[in-house]
């Protein structure tokens, strides 16, 4: 008896994805719950595991681009105590061991290649990482979180030849003034759903800029009281998802979405908040933010900063927002124009803060000022409607206490 392994089913907007690494060969015997691969999306990277015992038959190959519910492998059950491998020979012995070698060092559990690949490139022994998969297995999220530890086992002394041939993704060939590398399965989905993002929305920008004095003032005066009773830091995070959340309200389309010929309206604030991890920028959705307080707020966004950088973040982490917040000014940037998220149709991007001159009631004055930019889709959000939404924003963050009234 033969089950299917199929793609599972990763949302209601995503119908492809590729299958990055597998974790097994063709007839290896698995187990239920062993990790078979892994399979990369334009949102999130997951692993599938197998439902039953028995012995694999590979249907496609690393890099294969698959669609939802393909059947990818077969697991014959008849062969689940078939044992892997017979005796090895004599000559085989040393092949056998170097093998087993490699798949659980120093005698330790299996790693996977996705493992054993960060790994060789990070100097991070497994065997020193704590495990979090079946039967305490390091996976690819452990090795990730361990790398951005404050430390780590030292990487092991490469021997001569090692040192005498780098690496081929760092060798450039002689005399050549351009290399080229492939892109990853990732980078190329995300790139697709850019254009198409741009291709099938009528996207225009509007700009405003915001005076952050009034609540960096409020942090300064609140923060000890707020860190004492929350465990958590107040940033400025909060104040924008409460700023977005009372001008969502005000201006309803930019909380609506285009399906077909109809315009559907969104009575919730599901905010997405765009977060960069080593692998690319992912937007986890925080839920309800018109019910959540600052410190909910500011905790939902920390434990998926966390989840980001350990690999963890899960396609429904990241499913249902109405609306995104891209804070660029993390990296330095002054202004941008933000590309919208499809389905939604606005996209609110921050940027750094900066000391400038400004006209305060007649006199020159040195203000910590923001350039916001709002992109969104004109084929539903009206001219007027973006800049009085950015407007709102604009008051509510120079005068904070409008948010505690719902002004």
């Amino acid at each position: 008896m033969a089950t299917e392994v199929k793609i599972p089913a990763m949302g209601e907007s995503i119908t492809t994805g590729i299958i990055a690494t597998w974790q097994v060969q063709d007839g290896d015997s698995v187990e239920a719950g062993q990790i078979l691969f892994e399979l990369e999306t334009d949102k999130v990277t997951s692993e599938a595991t197998a439902e039953v015992s028995g012995v694999i038959s590979l249907k496609a190959e690393e890099g294969d681009e698959v669609e939802i519910g393909q059947v990818v492998a077969e697991i014959d059950e008849s062969a689940a105590d078939t044992p892997k491998k017979t005796a090895p020979t004599e000559e085989a012995a040393p092949a056998e061991a170097s093998s087993a070698a490699e798949a659980a060092p120093s005698g330790d559990k299996p790693i996977s290649p996705a493992v054993r690949r960060i790994a060789s490139e990070t100097g991070i022994d497994p065997s020193t990482v704590p495990g979090t998969g079946k039967d305490g297995r390091v996976t690819k999220g452990d090795m990730l979180a361990a790398e951005k530890a404050p430390t780590f086992a030292p990487a092991p002394v490469p021997t001569p030849a090692a040192l005498a041939t780098p690496p081929a993704s760092q060798a450039a060939p002689t005399g050549e003034r351009v290399t080229r590398k492939k892109m990853t399965a990732l980078r190329r989905k995300i790139a697709e759903r850019l254009v198409s993002s741009q291709q099938t929305a009528a996207i225009l920008s509007t700009f405003n800029e915001v005076d952050m004095s009034a609540v960096m003032k409020f942090r300064k005066t609140h923060q000890e009281a707020f860190v004492a009773k929350h465990g958590i830091k107040l940033g400025f995070m909060s104040f924008f998802v409460k700023a977005v959340v009372n001008a969502l309200k005000e201006i309803p389309n930019i909380n609506a979405q285009i399906e077909g010929d109809e315009m559907v309206m969104n009575h919730y604030y599901d905010i997405g908040v765009a977060i960069g991890t080593d692998r690319g920028l992912v937007v986890p959705v925080v839920r309800d933010c018109d019910a959540l307080s600052f410190a909910g707020i500011e905790n939902a966004i920390k434990d998926y900063a966390k989840k980001g950088q350990a690999g963890k973040i899960t396609i429904d982490d990241m499913q249902g927002g109405v609306f995104t917040i891209s804070n660029g000014g993390t990296y330095g940037s002054l202004l941008s124009t933000p590309i919208i998220n499809p389905p939604q149709s606005g996209i609110l991007g921050m940027h750094s803060i900066q000391q400038r001159p400004v006209a305060v009631n007649g006199q020159v004055e040195i203000r910590p000022m923001m350039y916001l930019a709002l992109s969104y889709d004109h084929r539903i959000v009206d001219g007027k409607e973006a800049v009085t939404f950015l407007v709102k924003i604009k008051e509510a963050i120079e005068d904070p206490t409008r948010l505690l009234f719902d002004l």
